[in-house]
């Protein structure tokens, strides 16, 4: 089982990856393996809503984009494109903050 400190980190370690997936896509890849790898170490702790936001983020990212290079074939995607780009950025910055004050993201029934 790990500790509060091991969870901590590699929640941490996660979120760095969805940020540096803005410039090297492929870790928001490695980084939704591990969410699901160690989801099973976070249940009942706080880190379980994270791990739920940051895969959430993955998977409706992932939507987005497809929908939107879709739509590019009809220019109206390059705005669909954007749109999903900053939300993915905003989804990251608010789980880290909220991370960093060791705050849940929201209660988890």
């Amino acid at each position: 089982m790990a500790t509060e400190a091991d969870n901590k980190n590699i929640t941490q370690l996660i979120y760095g990856l969805y940020a540096a997936s803005l410039i090297v896509g492929i870790t928001s890849i490695l980084a939704v393996v591990m969410n699901y790898i160690k989801r099973e170490d976070v249940v009942g702790t706080m880190y379980e809503s994270h791990f739920r936001w940051q895969i959430r983020t993955f998977w409706f990212c992932l939507l987005w984009s497809c929908v939107s290079f879709i739509l590019t074939f009809v220019v109206i995607g390059i705005f669909g494109w954007i749109a999903t780009a900053i939300w993915f950025i905003y989804r990251v910055v608010k789980g880290w903050l909220r991370l960093s004050e060791g705050k849940a993201m929201y209660v988890v029934p």
